[in-house]
């Protein structure tokens, strides 16, 4: 089981509070064991990893503000490396570059990653830090995904220190639009042939 994500985020004053609301044994059991060892990706979460299209990124501001971005690509660019480290290549954007600029003073980042259509969420704790492209070509070239027409400048690296796995309750299901229509299309196939077999019916008629 997971425990270090639980174990890197319980302060002594989150112990307090569930010591205080009653909840603290069944976090202590939860937690117990944990020495600060990273959780290990197993097949499970490189699965769940490699069939997303996006994630949200946190980050922390030099000056100690989170930061919260929104990452999106094709299925399967947040990759799964050797030694529990995720990677992506970053494409030309904005050029705001704060999520960059974020790493530059404090690699601590925390993604989360959403299920909709299944109601699962997977949530992960790393320590991230930026390669430029021209530090490393060849690493970039291995993030970039081939079919996906945008410019890589630099790749992200993130050593994974924990994770956790959230139950369902309160994730409205949603679907994007290729699930929709993969969902609808035997009625559309049933639609295109009522209306192909009432315009023979109308022709027929006009014939008469």
């Amino acid at each position: 089981m997971a425990q270090n994500y639980i174990h890197t985020l319980f302060t002594d004053a989150a112990r307090a509070l569930q010591e205080a609301d009653g909840s603290r044994a069944t976090y202590a059991r939860m937690e117990a064991g944990a020495d600060g060892t990273p959780d290990q990706i197993t097949a499970s979460e490189a699965a769940f990893i490699g069939a997303r299209e996006s994630f949200y990124m946190a980050s922390v501001t030099s000056e100690g503000w989170p930061y919260m971005q929104h990452r999106g690509g094709p299925q399967g660019f947040l990759r799964v490396l050797p030694d529990n480290r995720l990677g992506f290549a970053d494409y030309r954007g904005n050029r705001q570059h704060i999520s960059t600029a974020n790493l530059q003073s404090e690699p601590r980042v925390s993604l989360f990653l959403m299920d909709y259509p299944n109601r699962r969420r997977l949530k992960i704790l790393g320590k991230a830090r930026v390669v430029p492209q021209a530090d490393d070509p060849a690493l970039v070239a291995s993030l970039a995904v081939a079919s996906y027409k945008a410019v890589p400048e630099r790749a992200y690296l993130i050593d994974v220190i924990g994770f956790e796995w959230n139950c369902p309750q309160h994730i409205t299901p949603r679907f994007t639009e290729a699930q929709i229509a993969a969902a609808i299309a035997p009625l559309t196939e049933e639609n295109a042939q009522l209306r192909a077999e009432i315009e023979i019916l109308r022709a027929s008629a006009k014939g008469n």
